[in-house]
């Protein structure tokens, strides 16, 4: 009752009829499951507020392992039921092979093979409009086999380093160029990654960027005091916080270094550190080492629906990854009031002095600007009113019509 509701009202606002609503598969490995919650929640998110247009259902494919005798990093994806339900949308988990030692140039390959007959069987049931795929690589490229087969449009996002990373490897470029010309339409989440995107030989004209929103009901700013002690944060201290998966590219060694740094000057400066990985015991070797047990903590996976208390405790939020797409947890901060403290990949959500500071991708760097930060007197309503500009319900308007070009389209080419 509430999505019909809602779906009326955001169709008279966008002018959308209300019998326009399309039937979406929508094909990604980058989508929360009962073992990993929160995996891929920018997705979600989208999909949440694209439901008020369309009808979903998800497959998001998971790689195939045993039960037994692998390490819990590759054993948990046995875990993960071959149906399930999360948020109201339905999910299906067709597994592909993962061989070692040959590399992720056969990844498109066994996704689609893995996933063509779950796929097959879920669009004869529901009679799919289009194929949504997020990730060009190997997701995308699983996906353009699967519309060519059942002879469906496919509409590929581009997230980050699938353009930015992949595209490196010279046995996975051309197959990054195969899906952005067989894609009926293309999405960016950023113009830099567009331009990326055309370097690589994309025809401009194709792409639409669209980045992502934020959920500006769930992250809100809440008041500072309160949010500490409900989380058992000190009320006295300077607390930075940076959030994601924990693995290099993410730079959470970077902060922890800025920290040991910052420390002379700011003995109580905090630095909390959301999320997990492979790399975190090598983190925690680092904060070992440089002595720093009381100045940071890694307090692992926190649920989405709680990060909001965190931003709103903390006095700066820090990205220092070396590529990203759009991320998502930049919004986030500056919808609960946040600064942010970011390298340049995060330039295109950092649009103003008045938000937040670009610094290079060094330890020095980072010292001096959370030296900074902390040390300024930040206007925070002005940042969640520009966060509350980029409101999902406004990217899944942008994302529907797209969906709609690619479908009218494609019919009238009659197939």
């Amino acid at each position: 009752m509430v999505l019909r509701v809602v779906k009326k009202i955001l169709g008279k606002i966008y002018g959308i009829p209300d019998n326009a609503r399309l039937r979406v598969l929508i094909y990604t490995s980058l989508f929360p499951n009962s073992v990993q919650p929160l995996l891929g929640k920018f997705v979600l998110e989208r999909m949440r507020y694209l439901r008020a247009f369309a009808d979903c259902w998800v497959s998001a494919p998971v790689p195939y392992f045993p039960r037994v005798g692998l390490r819990e990093q590759w054993s948990r994806f046995s875990r993960i039921p071959k149906t399930e339900w999360i948020d109201g949308f339905g999910i299906d988990h067709p597994r592909y092979l993962v061989v070692p030692k040959v590399g992720m140039a056969t990844h498109g390959l066994s996704m689609f093979l893995g996933s063509v007959r779950q796929v097959s069987t879920r669009t004869q049931e529901m009679s799919y409009d289009i194929i949504d795929a997020h990730y060009v690589y190997p997701d995308g490229f699983a996906a353009i086999l699967l519309g060519k087969l059942l002879r469906k449009p496919v509409v590929v996002s581009a997230r980050g380093s699938d353009i930015n990373l992949f595209s490196e490897f010279l046995t996975i470029r051309p197959l990054i160029r195969e899906v952005m010309v067989r894609a009926d339409g293309l999405i960016a989440v950023s113009e830099s990654l567009k331009a990326r995107m055309v370097e690589l030989g994309c025809a401009p004209e194709k792409i639409r960027v669209i980045g992502n929103g934020v959920d500006t009901i769930k992250f809100q700013s809440r008041p500072k005091n309160e949010m500490r002690r409900l989380l058992g944060l000190p009320a006295d201290r300077s607390i930075l916080l940076s959030i994601g998966n924990l693995t290099e590219n993410k730079g959470f060694h970077i902060l922890i270094e800025a920290v040991a740094s910052l420390r002379r000057q700011n003995s109580g400066v905090l630095l909390v550190i959301i999320g997990e990985g492979v790399y975190g015991s090598h983190l925690s070797g680092k904060i070992r080492d440089l002595g720093l047990e009381g100045n940071v903590r890694l307090v692992g996976t926190q649920p989405h629906e709680e990060l909001s208390a965190w931003y709103s405790a903390a006095d700066v939020f820090c990205l220092a990854s070396a590529t990203e797409g759009c991320p998502n947890v930049v919004m986030e901060a500056m919808a609960c009031g946040l600064p942010v403290i970011a390298t340049r990949a995060a330039t295109v959500m950092l649009t103003k002095p008045s938000l937040g500071l670009l610094v290079d991708r060094t330890p020095e760097d980072f010292h001096h600007a959370m030296e900074s930060a902390l040390a300024r007197d930040w206007d925070c309503a002005a940042i969640v009113d520009h966060a509350r500009s980029s409101g999902w319900d406004k990217v899944a308007r942008s994302v529907f019509n797209v969906f709609s070009d690619v479908v009218t389209q494609h019919n009238r080419r009659g197939f």
